[in-house]
């Protein structure tokens, strides 16, 4: 392969790389539907036909911004708190390890994984299909750590993220990180019942 060719795709993949975070972002505060080519070049400053050039169609820009999310949710949520012992440990963990990325605005809009779930709820479609995956990812995460804990997984994951999602909803609503502590309080409480 030519260095050429590298140097392409190197480009390539860069500019797929930044129109995805762009797209993630914006889908926080405005939602996956109202992502355009013509808004992503603008905010990124990649040509229309640079993004074109990577990404087939407005669909295929929305999924790349669902999986540059989970990429984004993993590194910053559950990876940095993994090491915890499974079980009680890691929920408390994983919950302040939420709540950190949620006030550093790591997304302008505050929790992709809530601003997406509540925009695709009663969609269909491939689009909405990721989302839902990338949900039950979490609610599954959550869940093994319940089980863990020697709880009812669906049901106390369940109010945790319940919580975490209101929480959330409300601090971005009222620009107030009081109602994202208070949901941490909750969440924590509900783990804490597990000891």
């Amino acid at each position: 392969m030519s260095t050429t060719t590298d140097g392409r795709r190197a480009r390539g993949d860069a500019t797929r790389r930044k129109v995805a975070r762009q797209a993630a972002d914006t889908a926080t505060t405005h939602g996956l539907d109202s992502l355009s080519v013509g808004g992503l070049a603008t905010a990124t400053g990649v040509s229309k036909s640079g993004i074109l050039t990577v990404f087939e169609n407005r669909e295929a820009i929305q999924l790349a911004a669902i999986a540059e999310a989970r990429r984004v949710v993993i590194a910053e949520v559950v990876a940095p708190v993994w090491a915890a012992d499974p079980g009680a440990p890691r929920l408390r963990a994983l919950v302040e390890s939420w709540a950190a990325y949620v006030r550093r605005r790591v997304f302008p809009g505050g929790c992709f994984l809530v601003t997406s779930s509540a925009e695709f709820g009663g969609q269909a479609g491939p689009v909405a299909d990721a989302v839902r995956a990338l949900k039950h990812e979490w609610l599954d995460l959550l869940a093994t750590d319940v089980v863990a804990a020697g709880g009812d997984g669906r049901t106390l994951a369940f109010q945790i993220d319940a919580f975490l999602a209101a929480g959330i909803t409300r601090s971005v609503l009222f620009d107030s990180d009081d109602e994202l502590d208070l949901a941490v309080v909750c969440a924590l409480d509900v783990i804490g019942a597990l000891d």
